[in-house]
């Protein structure tokens, strides 16, 4: 006789769904609030120390790069020289009042950080108690700003302010719905806590299954491989920007970054990987590397396209080299659709 499956009552489910959700939310509450105002007071030591009587153009020549490194080196990339310098005028724009009892203290690091671009305060006081009130995201945070929606709007006369404001509200409603993991996924909120970011959380699962392979082939095929990174995090004015996989090839003394695209190649996918190339070159390759190369890969069900970006501008025996150390063209290609085929195989074979 088979025992009937015992379900737990709605009224059960519902009371522990409800205290778990609290709690996260008030988890998410406190870590952020820890992580801001820990920045507001690194931001004001620095500036403290800065007043103390060092000279402003040594000051920034010499400490700050000093103490972005040995912080570093004990807490991880959330505190690079960049990271500090946001810092610092973190503490230059905001008061100890307003990140503390204020709408401000609603807002994550990253609504702040959007937030110190806007120079006139009463636009950002306008910013602020907008993105507190109406849940904005830092997406549609950073939209408004960029649309100068507050200028729009005192600009207007009063009869089409709620037109200007119909506007803003149907762009947000366009919006993909939050996601919840991207809390956990947060690379300030990893950075701040120690923690490593995990490729997972950010990979679908055909480009991590994908991604994992070519990892492997490269390390195997590839001369002079070494692994270095996945989804390695990159800020660039502002922006977070992941790079898929990151090596360091011994043989040729250089970064390798690798972009997967699951489909055709776009033109600002070369873009997006010379940028990625030119902020190696200038944040991470060391005295005597050789310039950082890039590696799109644009993966469909029958083709792939290889792109070596900036490779024109090496010399020609620095290409040469390159093309003996890494797999070609038509390697790259069948090792993607093979593993394509496959992993497509294995996602859509319910005995599997």
């Amino acid at each position: 006789m088979n025992e009937l499956p015992i379900s737990s009552s709605p009224d059960l489910y519902q009371g522990v769904r409800v205290l778990l959700l609290t709690a996260k939310t008030h988890v998410r509450q406190t870590v952020n609030t820890a992580m801001v105002q820990t920045y507001w007071h690194i931001g004001r030591l620095i500036v403290e120390d800065e007043q103390g009587g060092a000279h402003r153009a040594v000051y920034g020549k010499q400490v700050l790069p000093e103490l972005a490194k040995r912080l570093s080196g004990e807490f991880g990339e959330g505190f690079r020289l960049s990271n500090l310098r946001s810092f610092r005028q973190f503490y230059l724009t905001f008061s100890e009042q307003e990140i503390r009892h204020t709408v401000c203290s609603e807002l994550s690091w990253s609504h702040l950080r959007l937030l110190m671009r806007v120079e006139n305060t009463t636009a950002r006081t306008w910013y602020a108690n907008e993105a507190a009130t109406q849940g904005w995201s830092v997406r549609a945070l950073d939209r408004q700003i960029s649309t100068l929606f507050y200028e729009r709007l005192l600009s207007s006369p009063a009869p089409t302010q709620a037109d200007v404001r119909a506007e803003a509200v149907a762009r947000i409603a366009q919006e993909t719905p939050a996601d919840p993991r991207d809390f956990i996924r947060d690379p300030y909120l990893l950075e701040f806590l120690g923690v490593q970011p995990d490729a997972g959380l950010y990979e679908q699962d055909l480009e991590q299954g994908l991604l994992n392979q070519l990892q492997k082939f490269l390390m195997e095929l590839g001369k002079g491989f070494a692994f270095v990174a996945r989804q390695k995090h990159l800020r660039v004015e502002g922006e977070d920007c992941f790079v898929d996989l990151v090596f360091y090839n011994y043989l040729l003394k250089c970064f390798v970054l690798v972009d997967l695209k699951v489909g055709k190649l776009a033109h600002q996918d070369v873009g997006q990987m010379d940028m990625y190339v030119r902020v190696f070159d200038a944040q991470i390759r060391g005295e005597g590397d050789n310039p950082t190369l890039g590696l799109i890969l644009c993966s469909e069900r029958n083709a792939a396209v290889a792109k070596y970006s900036l490779l024109a501008d090496s010399h020609q025996l620095y290409a040469s080299k390159y093309q003996m150390l890494m797999p070609t063209e038509a390697e790259l290609r069948a090792e993607l659709e093979r593993d394509r085929a496959l992993l497509e195989s294995t996602h859509h074979d319910p005995h599997l």
